[in-house]
């Protein structure tokens, strides 16, 4: 029986994976994520300050230091998020921001956020 050869994409996608589980993170959750709003709604119905859930996969990501943006894809079409490390981490512990989010998601991946909806 010969044995499968692992391209280095997937070498350094099963070792963030390792990484995320020894955080204590579960990838791959079993609890639904409570989406209430879709990329093509937002856009078409934009409303200042409404909260919102969306889920998809991570298409693109540009890291700025303590701000992020990234485009996520859903079922509706595609969409730019915003990610500033303070919020995301209030206290004095950074890690979701500069160990996961920085370092540990991959383009592809699923992910849910949630949010106020505004315009830069």
């Amino acid at each position: 029986m010969s044995q499968v050869e692992l391209s280095e994409q997937e070498l350094q996608r099963r070792e963030n994976l390792s990484k995320l589980r020894e955080m204590g993170i579960d990838p791959y959750p079993a609890a639904l994520f409570p989406v209430n709003a879709y990329a093509k709604e937002l856009k078409r119905d934009f409303e200042e300050g409404k909260n919102v859930c969306l889920a998809g996969r991570m298409m693109s990501q540009r890291i700025m230091g303590k701000a992020s943006f990234a485009e996520l894809q859903d079922a509706s079409g595609r969409i730019q998020v915003y990610f500033n490390r303070d919020e995301i981490c209030p206290t004095e512990d950074k890690t979701l921001y500069n160990e996961v989010f920085k370092k540990l998601l991959d383009l592809g991946d699923f992910i849910g956020i949630h949010g106020t909806v505004f315009k830069t």
